[in-house]
């Protein structure tokens, strides 16, 4: 999966539909199964008002086909109602592509009840060295964390990492961040993460629940 891709799209709700945008993404999960077998991972999440997509993807290709989709086709006919911003300010404008770097595969996939979005932007200079930590990362996860569902790291630019992991409840999201790889990321982040372990980690933690997983 370390040569996969990946996307990130966190979007608000229009006024009044969060509900509605939340039924909608739910229901995508089918239409992605079915006509989508790029896409590897698929998962619809919600943190109150905000609504996300994160998607695995087995080639560049594939994102690409995701995007020109059926459910992508279905959200823009859909965002001028349930998007704060339509679909070029709500949606495309919150896009946000990355290479896998480093993953723990999938277990127990559809147990997964929560879910875990962490931007990193590394200090300057330290790119390649954060990049390193996050690669040799993902089998410390797979070794040492059961509860943790599913992990990957991810490259967004040439600066800008991100992690996302699952969880089948929040007990597997405590484990995690007490856990070697946090712990690992704790000691490194006031020289690797621009803002440290407090403002450049922990502020960037977004917690989501899962609505649906392709």
């Amino acid at each position: 999966m370390n040569d996969h891709t990946a996307s990130f799209i966190e979007m608000p709700a229009a006024s009044g539909q969060t509900d509605a945008f939340a039924e909608f993404l739910a229901g995508a999960a089918p239409l992605v199964a079915e006509t989508e077998p790029g896409t590897k991972l698929w998962f619809a999440l919600q943190a109150g008002d905000s609504l996300a997509i994160f998607d695995v993807f087995e080639d560049e290709a594939a994102r690409n086909a995701h995007f020109s989709g059926a459910v992508a086709g279905a959200l823009n006919g859909n965002a001028d109602t349930l998007v704060d911003g339509g679909w070029d300010a709500g949606v495309v404008a919150n896009i946000n592509n990355s290479d896998v770097l480093s993953a723990k595969a999938p277990v127990d996939l559809y147990s997964a009840t929560t879910a875990t979005y962490i931007r990193l932007e590394a200090a300057p200079g330290q790119a390649d060295n954060l990049a390193a930590l996050l690669t040799a990362a993902g089998p410390i996860v797979a070794d040492t964390e059961p509860k943790t569902l599913f992990w990957a790291a991810l490259q967004i630019d040439e600066n800008n990492f991100a992690i996302f992991d699952i969880f089948a409840d929040n007990s597997g999201r405590e484990a995690h961040f007490a856990g070697q790889v946090a712990g690992l990321l704790n000691e490194k982040a006031s020289v690797l993460v621009e803002g440290g372990w407090d403002d450049g980690v922990v502020a960037n933690v977004s917690n989501f629940d899962i609505l649906a997983i392709k």
